[in-house]
């Protein structure tokens, strides 16, 4: 089971998801690396509509850290790796 499980939230492969995508990957491989098992899934919600209204999305794309608690939420391309951090509650020890 991993340590950390994300879920991104997309519209759609347009070039901000993209850019996300890549973002969150790197963040979490120069972080982590293979210390801490993540599991990240990533939700088009043009495809799967019903889940983003079950977890009341608004925006896009945006990150939720589901595990471990708090949940915790970040809006954006996040290309700014230290306010990813701190947003998701992520610090390094």
């Amino acid at each position: 089971m991993a340590d950390l499980v994300l879920r991104l939230y997309i519209a759609g492969r347009t070039a901000a998801a993209e850019r996300a995508i890549r973002n969150l990957e790197q963040i979490i491989q120069e972080a982590y690396g293979d210390e801490r098992p993540c599991q990240l899934e990533v939700i088009d919600i043009l495809e799967r509509p019903q889940l983003a209204e079950n977890e009341r999305i608004l925006a896009t794309p945006v990150v939720v850290k589901e595990l471990p608690p708090p949940v915790r939420r970040v809006v954006g391309d996040l290309s700014e790796r230290e306010k990813v951090l701190i947003g998701l509650d992520l610090q390094e020890s």
